[in-house]
Protein backbone atom coordinates (compact mmCIF):
# COMPACT_ATOMS: atom_id res chain seq x y z
CA UNK A 1 0.00 0.00 0.00
CA UNK A 2 1.59 3.24 -0.84
CA UNK A 3 1.51 5.70 1.70
CA UNK A 4 0.94 9.57 -0.29
CA UNK A 5 0.97 13.11 1.04
CA UNK A 6 -0.93 15.35 -0.67
CA UNK A 7 0.07 19.41 -0.58
CA UNK A 8 -2.41 21.60 -1.42
CA UNK A 9 -6.00 23.11 -1.70
CA UNK A 10 -9.14 22.43 0.48
CA UNK A 11 -12.38 24.29 -0.56
CA UNK A 12 -15.84 23.91 0.38
CA UNK A 13 -17.62 23.53 -3.10
CA UNK A 14 -20.58 25.72 -3.69
CA UNK A 15 -22.29 23.79 -6.95
CA UNK A 16 -24.98 25.78 -8.99
CA UNK A 17 -26.89 23.11 -11.64
CA UNK A 18 -28.18 24.95 -15.00
CA UNK A 19 -29.74 23.84 -18.01
CA UNK A 20 -27.11 25.67 -20.42
CA UNK A 21 -24.37 28.33 -19.37
CA UNK A 22 -25.98 32.22 -18.92
CA UNK A 23 -24.86 34.39 -21.08
CA UNK A 24 -23.09 37.86 -19.84
CA UNK A 25 -25.98 39.84 -18.45
CA UNK A 26 -28.18 37.00 -18.43
CA UNK A 27 -30.16 35.84 -15.74
CA UNK A 28 -31.64 32.49 -15.23
CA UNK A 29 -33.21 30.02 -12.55
CA UNK A 30 -31.35 27.18 -11.16
CA UNK A 31 -31.96 23.59 -11.42
CA UNK A 32 -30.25 22.37 -7.95
CA UNK A 33 -27.86 24.28 -5.68
CA UNK A 34 -25.50 22.05 -2.95
CA UNK A 35 -22.20 22.35 -0.92
CA UNK A 36 -19.64 19.35 -0.81
CA UNK A 37 -15.93 18.85 -0.20
CA UNK A 38 -13.51 20.45 -2.72
CA UNK A 39 -10.24 22.12 -3.85
CA UNK A 40 -7.86 20.10 -6.19
CA UNK A 41 -5.53 19.14 -3.38
CA UNK A 42 -7.99 17.66 -1.10
CA UNK A 43 -10.16 15.97 -3.98
CA UNK A 44 -6.63 14.27 -4.79
CA UNK A 45 -6.24 13.09 -0.93
CA UNK A 46 -9.60 11.84 -0.85
CA UNK A 47 -9.16 10.05 -4.65
CA UNK A 48 -5.60 8.31 -2.71
CA UNK A 49 -7.83 6.92 0.41
CA UNK A 50 -10.95 5.83 -1.10
CA UNK A 51 -8.16 3.92 -3.39
CA UNK A 52 -6.69 2.22 0.16
CA UNK A 53 -3.55 4.24 0.25
CA UNK A 54 -2.62 6.17 3.67
CA UNK A 55 -3.02 9.75 3.19
CA UNK A 56 -1.61 12.49 4.95
CA UNK A 57 -2.46 16.05 4.04
CA UNK A 58 -0.92 19.46 4.12
CA UNK A 59 -3.11 22.90 3.77
CA UNK A 60 -4.50 24.81 6.00
CA UNK A 61 -7.80 26.33 6.63
CA UNK A 62 -9.85 29.26 7.92
CA UNK A 63 -11.16 29.01 11.73
CA UNK A 64 -14.71 29.22 9.97
CA UNK A 65 -17.49 27.25 9.64
CA UNK A 66 -16.46 26.24 6.06
CA UNK A 67 -13.24 24.76 7.72
CA UNK A 68 -14.96 23.10 10.22
CA UNK A 69 -16.71 21.16 7.76
CA UNK A 70 -13.91 20.33 5.58
CA UNK A 71 -11.77 19.25 8.36
CA UNK A 72 -14.58 17.48 9.33
CA UNK A 73 -15.04 15.97 6.21
CA UNK A 74 -11.75 14.49 5.20
CA UNK A 75 -11.24 13.66 9.22
CA UNK A 76 -13.86 11.38 8.65
CA UNK A 77 -12.00 9.80 5.26
CA UNK A 78 -9.17 8.49 7.76
CA UNK A 79 -7.05 11.19 5.73
CA UNK A 80 -4.19 12.47 8.23
CA UNK A 81 -4.68 16.02 9.10
CA UNK A 82 -1.50 16.52 11.79
CA UNK A 83 -0.11 19.38 8.65
CA UNK A 84 -3.49 21.62 8.14
CA UNK A 85 -3.52 24.44 10.09
CA UNK A 86 -6.40 26.47 10.85
CA UNK A 87 -5.51 29.96 10.28
CA UNK A 88 -7.25 32.76 12.53
CA UNK A 89 -7.45 36.02 10.18
CA UNK A 90 -8.00 33.69 6.48
CA UNK A 91 -11.05 32.65 5.22
CA UNK A 92 -11.43 29.02 4.01
CA UNK A 93 -10.80 28.69 0.16
CA UNK A 94 -14.25 28.15 -1.41
CA UNK A 95 -15.04 27.56 -5.33
CA UNK A 96 -18.21 28.68 -6.74
CA UNK A 97 -19.02 25.99 -9.39
CA UNK A 98 -21.64 26.03 -12.58
CA UNK A 99 -22.78 22.90 -13.76
CA UNK A 100 -24.69 22.89 -16.97
CA UNK A 101 -26.89 19.88 -18.69
CA UNK A 102 -24.03 18.82 -20.91
CA UNK A 103 -22.12 18.33 -17.58
CA UNK A 104 -19.82 21.35 -18.69
CA UNK A 105 -18.88 23.43 -15.02
CA UNK A 106 -17.30 26.58 -14.81
CA UNK A 107 -15.32 27.86 -11.61
CA UNK A 108 -14.57 30.33 -9.90
CA UNK A 109 -11.97 30.24 -6.63
CA UNK A 110 -11.57 32.13 -3.82
CA UNK A 111 -8.39 30.71 -2.13
CA UNK A 112 -7.92 32.24 1.20
CA UNK A 113 -6.51 30.11 3.95
CA UNK A 114 -4.88 27.99 0.68
CA UNK A 115 -2.29 30.83 -0.31
CA UNK A 116 -1.12 31.82 3.13
CA UNK A 117 0.32 28.74 4.58
CA UNK A 118 4.29 29.11 4.82
CA UNK A 119 7.43 26.45 3.94
CA UNK A 120 7.76 26.72 7.58
CA UNK A 121 4.50 25.31 7.98
CA UNK A 122 6.04 22.39 5.62
CA UNK A 123 9.37 21.75 7.72
CA UNK A 124 7.62 21.13 10.41
CA UNK A 125 5.84 18.15 8.37
CA UNK A 126 9.40 16.91 7.54
CA UNK A 127 9.07 13.57 9.21
CA UNK A 128 5.57 12.58 7.38
CA UNK A 129 7.10 13.83 4.19
CA UNK A 130 10.31 11.42 4.11
CA UNK A 131 8.00 8.60 5.23
CA UNK A 132 5.91 9.02 1.96
CA UNK A 133 6.46 7.24 -1.33
CA UNK A 134 5.00 9.95 -3.27
CA UNK A 135 4.19 13.70 -2.85
CA UNK A 136 1.51 15.47 -4.91
CA UNK A 137 1.19 19.23 -5.24
CA UNK A 138 -1.01 21.49 -7.84
CA UNK A 139 -1.17 25.04 -8.40
CA UNK A 140 -4.05 26.28 -5.54
CA UNK A 141 -1.83 26.92 -3.02
CA UNK A 142 1.35 28.42 -1.89
CA UNK A 143 4.11 27.90 -4.66
CA UNK A 144 6.98 28.66 -2.04
CA UNK A 145 5.62 25.89 -0.01
CA UNK A 146 5.25 23.34 -2.80
CA UNK A 147 8.64 24.14 -3.43
CA UNK A 148 9.86 23.22 0.12
CA UNK A 149 7.87 19.98 0.37
CA UNK A 150 9.42 18.78 -3.06
CA UNK A 151 13.16 19.91 -1.96
CA UNK A 152 12.48 17.67 1.42
CA UNK A 153 10.66 15.04 -0.65
CA UNK A 154 13.52 15.23 -3.43
CA UNK A 155 16.58 14.42 -0.73
CA UNK A 156 14.85 11.85 1.15
CA UNK A 157 14.02 9.82 -2.46
CA UNK A 158 10.12 10.37 -2.44
CA UNK A 159 8.78 10.77 -5.65
CA UNK A 160 7.18 14.28 -6.71
CA UNK A 161 4.20 14.62 -8.57
CA UNK A 162 2.96 17.69 -10.24
CA UNK A 163 -0.36 18.46 -11.56
CA UNK A 164 -0.16 22.04 -12.94
CA UNK A 165 -3.43 23.24 -12.57
CA UNK A 166 -4.89 26.16 -12.57
CA UNK A 167 -2.04 26.66 -15.70
CA UNK A 168 0.79 29.35 -14.81
CA UNK A 169 2.44 31.61 -17.20
CA UNK A 170 5.80 30.86 -15.47
CA UNK A 171 6.21 27.92 -13.34
CA UNK A 172 9.67 28.22 -11.07
CA UNK A 173 12.25 26.50 -12.55
CA UNK A 174 13.46 25.22 -8.79
CA UNK A 175 10.10 23.49 -8.79
CA UNK A 176 10.58 21.86 -11.99
CA UNK A 177 14.30 20.36 -11.00
CA UNK A 178 12.82 18.84 -7.89
CA UNK A 179 9.41 16.90 -9.88
CA UNK A 180 9.46 13.72 -11.12
CA UNK A 181 6.06 13.60 -12.89
CA UNK A 182 3.75 16.02 -14.29
CA UNK A 183 0.33 15.54 -14.76
CA UNK A 184 -0.80 18.79 -17.20
CA UNK A 185 -4.15 18.38 -19.55
CA UNK A 186 -3.80 19.81 -22.82
CA UNK A 187 -3.93 23.59 -22.03
CA UNK A 188 -1.81 23.33 -19.54
CA UNK A 189 0.99 21.23 -21.47
CA UNK A 190 0.70 24.47 -24.24
CA UNK A 191 1.47 26.90 -21.88
CA UNK A 192 4.23 25.30 -20.23
CA UNK A 193 5.69 23.89 -23.32
CA UNK A 194 4.59 26.55 -26.64
CA UNK A 195 3.34 23.25 -28.07
CA UNK A 196 -0.13 23.04 -29.38
CA UNK A 197 -1.62 19.69 -28.84
CA UNK A 198 -3.11 18.26 -31.99
CA UNK A 199 -1.93 14.55 -32.31
CA UNK A 200 0.29 12.28 -31.03
CA UNK A 201 3.54 13.48 -32.63
CA UNK A 202 2.99 17.35 -30.71
CA UNK A 203 1.96 15.21 -27.35
CA UNK A 204 5.54 13.04 -28.05
CA UNK A 205 7.38 16.84 -28.72
CA UNK A 206 5.74 18.34 -25.64
CA UNK A 207 6.91 15.15 -23.60
CA UNK A 208 10.13 15.75 -25.00
CA UNK A 209 10.42 19.09 -23.69
CA UNK A 210 9.09 18.65 -20.56
CA UNK A 211 11.87 15.50 -20.03
CA UNK A 212 14.49 18.12 -21.04
CA UNK A 213 13.82 20.03 -18.25
CA UNK A 214 14.83 17.24 -16.08
CA UNK A 215 11.51 15.92 -15.25
CA UNK A 216 11.56 11.80 -15.80
CA UNK A 217 7.88 10.79 -16.27
CA UNK A 218 4.80 12.76 -18.11
CA UNK A 219 1.43 12.31 -18.33
CA UNK A 220 -0.59 14.88 -20.27
CA UNK A 221 -4.47 14.13 -19.73
CA UNK A 222 -6.40 14.22 -22.96
CA UNK A 223 -9.63 14.49 -21.78
CA UNK A 224 -12.59 12.40 -22.89
CA UNK A 225 -9.73 10.19 -24.64
CA UNK A 226 -7.88 9.43 -21.72
CA UNK A 227 -4.12 10.15 -21.23
CA UNK A 228 -1.01 10.10 -23.12
CA UNK A 229 1.90 8.86 -21.30
CA UNK A 230 5.91 8.89 -21.72
CA UNK A 231 8.50 7.65 -18.97
CA UNK A 232 11.74 5.85 -19.58
CA UNK A 233 11.80 5.37 -23.52
CA UNK A 234 7.90 4.35 -23.24
CA UNK A 235 5.10 5.95 -24.80
CA UNK A 236 1.71 5.79 -25.81
CA UNK A 237 -2.05 6.90 -24.97
CA UNK A 238 -4.51 5.19 -22.66
CA UNK A 239 -7.88 5.56 -23.86
CA UNK A 240 -10.35 6.48 -21.28
CA UNK A 241 -13.66 4.45 -20.71
CA UNK A 242 -16.76 5.22 -22.67
CA UNK A 243 -19.32 6.72 -20.17
CA UNK A 244 -22.16 9.16 -20.29
CA UNK A 245 -20.33 12.69 -18.30
CA UNK A 246 -22.84 14.53 -16.12
CA UNK A 247 -20.42 16.48 -14.52
CA UNK A 248 -16.82 16.30 -15.62
CA UNK A 249 -15.48 18.82 -11.46
CA UNK A 250 -12.87 16.46 -10.13
CA UNK A 251 -12.29 14.10 -12.62
CA UNK A 252 -8.10 14.71 -13.37
CA UNK A 253 -8.22 14.86 -9.18
CA UNK A 254 -9.61 11.77 -9.33
CA UNK A 255 -7.28 10.44 -12.06
CA UNK A 256 -3.98 11.41 -10.09
CA UNK A 257 -5.20 10.49 -6.49
CA UNK A 258 -6.56 6.99 -7.50
CA UNK A 259 -3.72 6.31 -10.21
CA UNK A 260 -0.77 7.13 -7.27
CA UNK A 261 -2.58 5.03 -4.96
CA UNK A 262 -1.37 2.03 -6.78
CA UNK A 263 1.90 3.36 -8.85
CA UNK A 264 5.64 1.97 -8.52
CA UNK A 265 7.93 4.21 -7.31
CA UNK A 266 10.10 3.01 -9.99
CA UNK A 267 6.99 3.70 -12.50
CA UNK A 268 7.76 0.15 -14.22
CA UNK A 269 3.74 -0.43 -13.90
CA UNK A 270 2.89 2.83 -15.20
CA UNK A 271 0.39 1.85 -17.91
CA UNK A 272 -1.87 -0.29 -15.36
CA UNK A 273 -1.91 2.18 -12.93
CA UNK A 274 -2.87 4.82 -15.69
CA UNK A 275 -5.73 2.16 -16.50
CA UNK A 276 -6.82 2.13 -12.88
CA UNK A 277 -7.16 6.09 -13.06
CA UNK A 278 -9.11 6.14 -15.74
CA UNK A 279 -11.59 3.50 -14.73
CA UNK A 280 -11.45 6.22 -11.38
CA UNK A 281 -12.31 9.23 -13.34
CA UNK A 282 -14.67 7.57 -15.55
CA UNK A 283 -17.18 6.79 -12.29
CA UNK A 284 -16.65 10.13 -10.71
CA UNK A 285 -18.00 12.14 -14.21
CA UNK A 286 -21.03 10.35 -13.84
CA UNK A 287 -22.05 11.75 -10.77
CA UNK A 288 -22.13 15.56 -9.26
CA UNK A 289 -20.13 17.11 -7.06
CA UNK A 290 -16.37 16.98 -6.71
CA UNK A 291 -15.48 14.49 -3.28
CA UNK A 292 -19.18 13.18 -3.67
CA UNK A 293 -18.52 11.63 -6.62
CA UNK A 294 -15.12 10.42 -6.13
CA UNK A 295 -15.19 6.11 -6.27
CA UNK A 296 -13.97 3.93 -3.75
CA UNK A 297 -11.52 0.79 -4.41
CA UNK A 298 -14.42 -1.72 -4.18
CA UNK A 299 -16.22 0.10 -6.88
CA UNK A 300 -13.54 -0.27 -9.50
CA UNK A 301 -12.74 -4.39 -8.58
Amino acid sequence: MNTITVIGSINLDRTIRVKQMPKPGETMHTKEIFSAGGGKGANQAVAAKRSEAATNFIGAVGNDAAGEMMRGLLSDEGIELAGVQTLEKQATGQAYIIVDDQGENSIMIHSGANNVFTPQQVQEQANMIKASDFVIAQFESTLESTVEAFKIARSAGVKTILNPAPALENVPEELLKVTDMIIPNETETEILTGIEVTDEDSLKAAADHLHQLGIEAVIITIGSKGAYYDVQGRNGIIPAFKVDAVDTTAAGDTFIGAMSSVLMKDFSNLEQAIKYGNKASSVTVQRFGAQPSIPYKNELN
